[in-house]
């Protein structure tokens, strides 16, 4: 049971860090937009080991939440982020199941 409650609060911990990490590069590109497989690699490449369902859950997630919004074209998926995923991104505003971002440096 302890060990469970352990395993339970380290995925919602990483599903907060996934939440994040998606828009804080969402609201880096240009358009601030990305492609589901895109937002997989870029996961990976900052500690964020995530399947594609785990990405597309979370867009899903965030979508309801209005942080971003999401079309399906059948071979990909397309995530764009709204204003208030671009104010969590930067930090301006919270959302309790998103990890609060570090400052970044100048």
């Amino acid at each position: 049971p302890e060990g469970e409650a352990l395993m339970a609060d380290y995925a919602a911990t990483v599903r907060k860090h996934r939440r994040l990490a998606i828009l804080r590069h969402l609201e880096q590109v240009s358009g601030y937009t990305a492609n589901a497989s895109i937002l997989r690699d870029v996961l990976h490449g900052v500690g964020v080991s995530s399947t594609f369902d785990q990405v597309i859950t979370e867009l899903a997630r965030l979508q309801e939440n209005g942080m971003v919004t999401v079309s399906d074209h059948g071979d990909f998926v397309i995530a764009e982020a709204t204003l208030r995923g671009i104010e969590i991104a930067r930090g301006e505003a919270t959302h309790p199941d998103i990890q609060r971002p570090r400052a970044r440096r100048l």
